[in-house]
């Protein structure tokens, strides 16, 4: 019974403590369970605006212009006294000696920035010692092409009567001679088109005392080699004389007729009046430059002729502006020093020089001591 009471005891103990228990667990509070947190979803990266780049401006097509070229010409270049008188105190190698520079000290000015000079080189540049049998021959050193670069001389006709002096030799060497330096020529009865730093191709024909067949053949073949502007050189004319014969004009004629933009007359030593002939302008006859031919000529009159050419938008090419720049052959009076000069204004030769080339001058014709004989041509 004991036993029993006992076990009634620990049942009720038991139970007691179970419910105990569970009402200790019933008075605990839970933990909470952990929030939620709500994900806010990254938003997609918006794309860069597109950068607007401006539509450029067409650069506006520029106008065609006219182009613009100064030719400068003069005349003889004879850059020796002969074989009797280079070496006399006033010839001209005594005078000039190696200073290449020197005739065209006064002068240089007014080539050196132009596109072309033109001179007619009446002399031979050779070593070659046996001349021709006629009265003058003309010979230089080699190294005096260093005048004509010193000059600002880039052209030159060799279509007269003294290239042949000293013979075929003599003539080969001077054409090699300028070869070398680099100065555009034409010999005699050639052609040769020339092409300016500035781009203008100049055409030229030369010939001494030629024919109206072969100035036509030589302008011709200038035109179908693409010449711009084309230059008839020619050699011709009554030495001494300031009036033009008629074989002269009625060669520039041709000359003109066949295609020329310019006739460039060489021979008399003088100055001739200038003709326009279909708007062309002729100078018959240039005079003499710095020329070694005589040690005091009696006329020292002479010029710079300066052209202003104009290559219009279609491709034309023509004369637009001449000026004519009256000069002495020698620097001084009394005799020749080789050194051409630009002459005042107020210089009574100044009006002289252009009343040769207007026509109105009426001295006398100067008188030549010696005749020509056929094989001087």
């Amino acid at each position: 019974m004991k036993k029993t009471a006992i076990r009634i005891v620990a049942a009720l103990g038991c139970i007691l403590l179970a419910a105990f228990a569970g009402s200790a667990m019933a008075s605990v509070p839970l933990p909470d369970a952990p929030p939620v947190l709500e994900t806010t979803p990254t938003p997609e990266p918006t794309p860069p605006a597109e950068e607007l780049v401006p539509t450029p401006t067409p650069e506006p097509t520029p106008t065609p212009e006219p182009e613009y070229f100064t030719i400068t010409l003069i005349g003889d270049c004879t850059l020796s006294s002969g074989p009797y008188n280079d070496n006399y105190a006033g010839g001209y190698r005594k005078t000039v000696g190696d200073d290449y520079a020197y005739p065209f000290a006064e002068t240089k000015s007014y080539f050196e920035n132009d596109d072309c000079t033109l001179a007619n080189l009446e002399c031979v540049l050779s070593n070659h010692t046996v001349a021709a049998d006629k009265n003058f021959v003309f010979r230089a050193p080699p190294e005096y092409v260093n005048i004509l670069t010193e000059g600002s001389v880039e052209l030159v006709t060799l279509g007269n009567n003294h290239v042949l002096d000293y013979g075929e030799t003599g003539y080969a060497d001077t054409k090699a001679t300028l070869d070398e330096a680099e100065i555009g020529y034409a010999g005699r009865d050639e052609w040769t088109v020339y092409e300016t730093e500035s781009g203008l191709r100049i055409g030229m024909y030369a010939v001494s005392f030629g024919k109206d067949e072969q100035i036509r053949a030589g302008i011709e073949k200038l035109k179908e080699e693409g010449a711009e502007f084309i230059i008839a050189a020619l050699h011709w004319g009554d030495e001494g004389s300031y009036k033009v014969n008629q074989l002269q004009k009625q060669q520039a004629h041709t000359a003109i007729d066949a295609g020329a933009d310019l006739v460039y007359g060489t021979h008399p030593h003088t100055l001739q009046p200038v003709e326009i002939y279909k708007d062309t302008p002729i100078y018959y006859s240039m005079g003499n430059w710095s020329f070694g031919g005589n040690t005091n000529p009696r006329d020292k009159d002479t010029v710079i002729v300066r052209l202003t050419v104009m290559r219009d938008i279609d491709g034309t090419v023509s004369i637009q502006e001449r000026e004519h720049i009256p000069c002495s052959s020698s620097g001084v009076d009394d005799r020749n020093n080789y050194q051409p000069v630009v002459l005042a204004e107020d210089n009574p030769r100044y009006e002289r020089v252009l009343s040769k080339l207007d026509g109105s001058f009426a001295g006398p014709d100067l008188t030549i001591g010696y005749s020509y004989g056929f094989n001087e041509y």
